[in-house]
């Protein structure tokens, strides 16, 4: 597939600006993307993907307007991708104002940015299921579902979706939100809960004599492959409207189940390795999350197809990959 489509992707270190890149790439796109600073971030995840040299990279702070505008100047996208700002939940509890900085203002640097220069682009704002925050176990999560955020990351979160949503209304800006549900991948990084687990359980299989260290067990959520997610991302660009629209699998699924699971793949028995720790426990956590992808199905075309299992396995044979390297 070839196209003459530029994309400038904000936020491109990460596991969704990776896959999304490589996505874009194989579309014929010409890509960019950005970077606090270049210099010195760590790319590995485009590396990982083969894509690092194709990829043009920027340095740009959310917060500069001046730097935004320039770049978006420079770049002259046919569609922006916004992926930046501090991704974890739990460690939006230690850094609020950082994470309300980075999420809720940069989303309306950038889209102020897109409408002083009032270039005829499109734009994806990534939201997140944490809005919606609890709800009655065994419902599914869509569009019209209320937000009750439970972080400060997910009150970011819901700012950032208002302020796409206003400036779609307002100034009649081909703007739209993903409210994307947990999706993982090889290219998470350690500090998230689902490659610690995995991390854990491939080192002891290999002989480890260490305890895994977990928080809340008790807990639902609806997981799925970060690769086809961004498909998602992309599709909601190619629209004729500007929609906003829930991205998840639609199966629930406990963290110790997800624990269990891993484990077992491993011919261990989760129970003898894992210790529960209360300090990792969040403030005000989120007992059930799962969403409801019909209206993606029907006006996208998209469904996810990598079930629990089939991301569990792949998820322990890239640790297991990683694990022979070092030897």
């Amino acid at each position: 597939m070839t196209t003459n489509k530029r994309a400038l992707i904000f936020g491109i270190s990460g596991q969704d600006g990776a896959y999304l890149a490589r996505l874009l790439q194989d579309k014929g796109y010409e890509v960019h993307g950005t970077s606090r600073d270049v210099d010195n971030r760590d790319f590995s995840a485009l590396s990982m993907l083969g894509v690092r040299e194709r990829v043009t990279l920027h340095s740009v702070s959310l917060l500069d307007f001046r730097n935004l505008v320039q770049v978006i100047s420079t770049v002259q996208p046919d569609e922006i991708y916004h992926l930046a700002g501090q991704s974890s939940v739990g460690l939006s509890f230690s850094q609020p104002l950082e994470t309300m900085e980075s999420t809720a203002m940069g989303t309306v640097q950038v889209l102020e940015a897109i409408r002083y220069l009032g270039r005829p682009l499109r734009f994806y704002n990534a939201a997140s299921s944490e809005c919606f925050g609890q709800v009655p176990e065994g419902s599914r999560c869509d569009e019209s579902t209320p937000f009750h955020p439970r972080s400060p990351y997910a009150v970011a979160k819901c700012a950032s979706f208002w302020a796409t949503a206003n400036y779609r209304e307002a100034y009649g800006m081909y703007a739209c939100s993903g409210i994307l549900f947990n999706h993982e991948s090889p290219l998470r990084p350690k500090r998230f809960v689902t490659r610690k687990i995995v991390s854990s359980a491939v080192a002891i299989a290999n002989g480890s004599r260490e305890k895994l260290v977990l928080g809340n067990l008790n807990v639902f959520r609806d997981w799925g492959f970060a690769g086809e997610y961004v498909d998602a991302m992309w599709r909601m660009l190619q629209a004729d409207k500007a929609e906003d629209f829930v991205i998840a699998t639609g199966r629930a699924c406990s963290l110790e189940e997800f624990v269990s699971m891993v484990f077992s793949g491993l011919s261990l028995n989760w129970q003898n390795h894992v210790e529960i720790d209360r300090s990792l426990f969040r403030p005000a956590d989120i007992h059930y999350n799962c969403g409801n992808p019909a209206k993606a199905r029907q006006k996208l075309g998209w469904q996810a197809d990598v079930g629990l299992e089939q991301l569990i396995e792949m998820l322990v044979a890239y640790e297991q990959e990683q694990s022979r390297d070092k030897c």
